[in-house]
């Protein structure tokens, strides 16, 4: 446990570090987040109705961003044999990293999204529905991200590839964000649909650790 945590220690200080991809993914979802309104106008009835679509999307890419930074780098360096051949599980090894990643990018899009929902002319009543809907839903995309890292961890400028083969599997959380605020909105109850969003980060937490260790060990080598 003690080597889990020094681990989940050394990952969050470099991407908190300048170009470590953490600040780069929390401030390309802030960026999308204040355009939106310059495109298409900033009238209550325009915006209003597609603030959690457009959050959710911004949230979506800009946890792409630093996913093939997860295991890449240490790749590339040897770190990541080394992990390898350690007496650390390599299961937990990938959730450790899985969580730095959320805990550097996920929870400060949670962190911002009230002011960006404020922004974008949702009512304040739906912000803190909007708030659960990120932190319930936004685990599961660095967990299924861990996944597609590790299937391309040997491919040269694989982040494309990266994204082709993630964002397919990025919908249902998508779908359930979106329509958690959505029913917050209509005057439907949102819990339901925020339990199912929880149960799939729930799913993701206990399927992807051993999906991406295998990848790894055969990717790697």
């Amino acid at each position: 446990m003690r080597g889990i945590s020094a681990l989940l220690a050394r990952d969050i200080a470099l991407a908190l570090r300048l170009g470590g991809g953490g600040g780069i993914a929390v401030a390309f979802f802030a960026m999308v987040a204040l355009l939106v309104p310059l495109a298409v106008g900033g009238s209550d009835a325009v915006l209003a109705p597609i603030a959690a679509g457009i959050l959710w999307v911004a949230a979506l890419l800009a946890a792409l961003l630093s996913l093939d930074r997860l295991f890449q780098a240490d790749h590339e360096d040897g770190s990541l044999d080394l992990m390898m051949l350690s007496p650390l599980p390599l299961e937990g090894i990938v959730l450790g990293k899985a969580l730095a990643h959320w805990l550097t990018t996920g929870l400060p899009m949670v962190a911002i999204s009230p002011v960006l929902g404020v922004m974008l002319q949702l009512p304040d009543a739906v912000v803190p529905v909007l708030m659960a809907s990120l932190l319930l839903g936004t685990p599961s995309l660095s967990l299924i991200g861990a996944i597609g890292a590790a299937l391309t961890v040997g491919v040269r400028r694989g982040g494309l590839l990266l994204s082709l083969l993630v964002l397919p599997l990025y919908i249902p959380t998508l779908v359930f964000g979106a329509r958690t605020v959505e029913n917050a909105m209509n005057g439907i109850e949102a819990w339901p649909v925020l339990l199912l969003s929880g149960g799939l980060s729930l799913g993701c937490a206990a399927a992807a650790p051993f999906a991406a260790a295998a990848a790894l060990r055969i990717n790697a080598r």
